[in-house]
């Protein structure tokens, strides 16, 4: 069965998405786009570059995604006031 694609940015997302989170996210997109479930082999080598691609997009914009207005992370060991 095939997850849907989710937002992987806070606040929608509590903690950062892990690497698997946008793995899973990245072969969902591709699954999407080429109509494939999994590739036929000599399709494979092609489908798996496109998941590694779409997958480090996904983790730069992530990165560089700066969400305002919401609550501000607290450092490890800082207390709420």
């Amino acid at each position: 069965m095939c997850r849907s694609i989710k937002t992987l940015r806070p606040p929608v997302l509590p903690e950062e998405a892990t690497e698997d989170d946008i793995r899973a996210a990245a072969l969902q997109y591709v699954r999407k786009v080429s109509g494939f479930r999994a590739p036929a082999a000599h399709n494979r080598e092609a489908f798996e570059r496109a998941v590694d691609a779409v997958a480090a997009a996904t983790a730069e914009l992530l990165a560089g995604i700066e969400v305002r207005g919401g609550a501000r992370r607290r450092s490890p060991g800082e207390d709420a006031a």
